[in-house]
């Protein structure tokens, strides 16, 4: 099968997920091409974007943001392509029907590389708002493909709390939607989509590369906490490190290490420093894939305190909890979203209230002192995620739902 994916910026460090479906439906045979809006500085998040030289597979709109360049670009594309394909130009043009993302001619650059590279059997948008965008194209391009939305948490909250009843005309286009969690299904069906149409799909890692590690801690020398995250709203950072203050407060020694960045890194960084714990918290930025599970393999455990943002932003099933699980880390983390999904409270890890800092230092004072209990916990989680979250398996159920919608036709 020929695929596209769009996607906003690739690679993403903070989008791995995305990769190991790639690469994955690139090993099973298919033909991946990926379109996106930008590129990321950081392309050293998944050994297999040099090996299948993904760079060769991946198109940008490169859509100029002076209006002037704009304008010229367009005429330019419009006087090379309506010759051959005026139909698919002019459509794109259609500010009747598509509004801004006609008259901005952004429909007009998107629309250039997926005729360049077509016809796809299949067109799969990795979010929500992507999926508006890729039914738009699919109208007017000369070939129709199989429309896919992935939906991972801000496409159905945030975006929908602005824009309610966006999606509508897509549940009526669209061929499948792919909920990352249980908890976004009913989302989708609260907003309006055949539950025929939805099937969750988690996001996977790849088991296989990261080991299970069974931890003795020495005695004496400080637990090592750790988390990986974006540093925004949902993901609680400030939370955490609240709990380790508390803790610390009371004899407890702990190093904690979080991994990410993100426009709340200053304020973070702050609030560290108005606790006086700058030696024993250390915001590290994004680190390299290598360098991720060699903190996973040194850690005790991972803390994932994600919450809803006053936004309405709430998360999927972060990847961070299972590649932790697969390393076999206990995880402390939140009743949030899709987590109870993958974390059981009190077997692989143990959950607590959202925006609960005090909670959260009773949850990892907890495994401070039973550290048998880290070690059936680890054990737990990797079986769970080896079962039910290992993208090898995930990948050859993708491949099977997009052969089911080829085949329909």
């Amino acid at each position: 099968m020929k695929i596209a994916f769009l996607v906003d910026q690739f690679p993403s460090v903070a989008e791995t997920f995305v990769l190991n479906q790639i690469v994955g439906l690139i090993k099973l045979g298919h033909d991946v091409h990926v379109f996106a809006s930008k590129s990321a500085s950081n392309v050293e998040v998944h050994d297999g974007y040099k090996k299948y030289d993904l760079s060769k597979k991946t198109h940008y709109y490169r859509i100029p943001k002076n209006k002037i360049l704009r304008i010229l670009k367009a005429i330019f594309l419009i006087v090379k392509y309506a010759p051959t394909n005026c139909s698919v130009i002019f459509r794109s043009l259609n500010i009747f029907r598509y509004g801004k993302q006609a008259g901005s001619f952004s429909l007009l650059f998107m629309s250039i590389p997926l005729l360049e590279r077509g016809p796809f059997d299949i067109i799969h948008s990795q979010f929500g708002t992507l999926g508006l965008t890729a039914m738009s194209l699919n109208q007017f391009l000369p070939y129709k493909g199989k429309l896919i939305t992935s939906i991972r948490g801000y496409d159905v909250t945030v975006f929908l709390k602005k824009h309610p009843g966006a999606y509508h005309k897509l549940f009526r286009e669209g061929d499948l939607f792919l909920p990352v969690c249980e908890f976004l299904k009913e989302r989708l069906i609260q907003e309006g989509c055949e539950e025929k149409k939805i099937v969750v799909h988690h996001s996977g890692i790849d088991c296989s590369k990261f080991e299970y590690v069974q931890r003795q801690r020495v005695s004496g020398e400080p637990i090592k906490v750790l988390t990986i995250a974006r540093l925004i709203e949902k993901k609680g950072v400030a939370f955490a490190i609240e709990a380790v203050s508390r803790l610390l407060s009371k004899g407890e020694k702990i190093d904690y290490s979080i991994v990410g960045d993100g426009v709340l890194r200053e304020d973070l960084q702050q609030l560290i420093k108005s606790m006086g714990i700058e030696r024993q918290v250390k915001l590290l930025g994004w680190k390299t894939h290598e360098a991720v599970k060699m903190l996973l393999e040194e850690s005790h455990v991972l803390v994932a305190p994600s919450l809803t943002a006053e936004s309405g932003d709430q998360e999927g099933i972060p990847n961070a909890i299972k590649e932790a699980m697969a390393s076999g880390l206990p995880v402390i983390s939140t009743f949030h979203s899709g987590i109870p999904e993958l974390v059981t409270d009190g077997v692989s890890g143990l959950l607590v209230p959202e925006r609960d800092a005090a909670s959260l230092a009773d949850a990892l004072a907890y495994l401070i002192s039973h550290p048998e209990i880290c070690n059936e916990m680890g054990k737990a989680g990797r079986m769970q995620v080896e079962k039910r979250f290992d993208t090898n398996s995930l990948n050859k159920g993708l491949e099977e739902l997009y052969l089911g919608l080829v085949q329909e036709t």
